[in-house]
C-alpha cells in the first residue's frame, strides 16, 4: 500500500513492491500485523506532511524472514514488534532520535515485507500473539506516557485509579 499525494483516504492506493534483501545491519520481516493509530490518519489525510509514495502505518509485528550481514540480535523466524522511534536508542531524546518514524519521515508497515535496521525492532513479548504485540509500539507508548509520565501516579489521581481498575479487571499482578 502507497500513498498518492498524501493528503486524503482516497490517495490510498495497492502496489505490487518487491521485497528488498536486507542489507549489512538491517532485516526482513514479514508483517503478520499493524495497528491503526491517529497518527497514521494524520498521515494519511496530510495533517502531519509525508513525501509522495509513502508507505503508511507507524506499527508492526511479524517475523523475521532474512537477516542481514552484521546483525547478531535476531535470527529468522524471531517474532519481533517494531519501535516508534526507531532511532531513539536511549537517554532523554533529540530531535534527530525522534525523525525516522515508520509510515511518514521512512517507509511503514502497510506492506507484507518490509527491510529495515535491526535496531527498529524489538523481540515481542512471549505471550501476546501479533495483533496485541502491534499496539504496543504506538499505543502501548502512548499509554505508558500518560499514566507514567504525565501524570505523576499517585494513588490520588484519577488516571492511577483507573488504571488499578484496568489492572484488576485484566487481573493483572501489580504493586501501588
Amino acid at each position: 500500500m502507497k500513498l498518492t499525494a498524501p493528503g486524503g483516504l482516497d490517495q490510498i492506493h495497492l502496489a505490487e513492491i518487491e521485497p528488498r534483501a536486507p542489507g549489512f545491519g538491517e532485516i526482513q520481516v514479514e508483517i503478520k500485523a499493524t495497528s491503526l493509530n491517529f497518527h497514521d490518519y494524520a498521515v494519511v489525510t496530510g495533517l502531519i506532511p509525508a513525501d509522495d509514495g509513502r508507505i503508511p502505518m507507524s506499527d508492526g509485528a511479524g517475523v523475521v524472514t532474512a537477516v542481514g550481514e552484521g546483525v547478531t540480535t535476531f535470527a529468522e523466524g524471531d517474532r519481533v514488534l517494531s519501535y516508534f522511534f526507531p532511532n531513539w536508542a536511549g537517554g532523554r531524546p533529540t530531535l534527530p532520535d525522534l525523525l525516522g518514524v515508520p509510515g511518514d519521515h521512512i517507509d511503514g508497515f502497510a506492506a507484507q515485507t518490509v527491510t529495515m535496521p535491526a535496531t527498529a525492532f524489538s523481540r515481542m513479548p512471549a505471550n501476546l500473539d501479533f495483533e496485541a504485540a502491534s499496539t504496543l509500539s504506538c499505543a502501548g507508548l502512548t499509554a505508558w506516557r500518560a499514566l507514567v509520565v504525565e501524570t505523576a501516579p499517585s494513588p490520588a489521581t484519577g488516571c492511577w485509579c483507573r488504571a488499578v481498575v484496568a489492572c484488576r479487571w485484566w487481573r493483572c499482578k501489580w504493586r501501588a
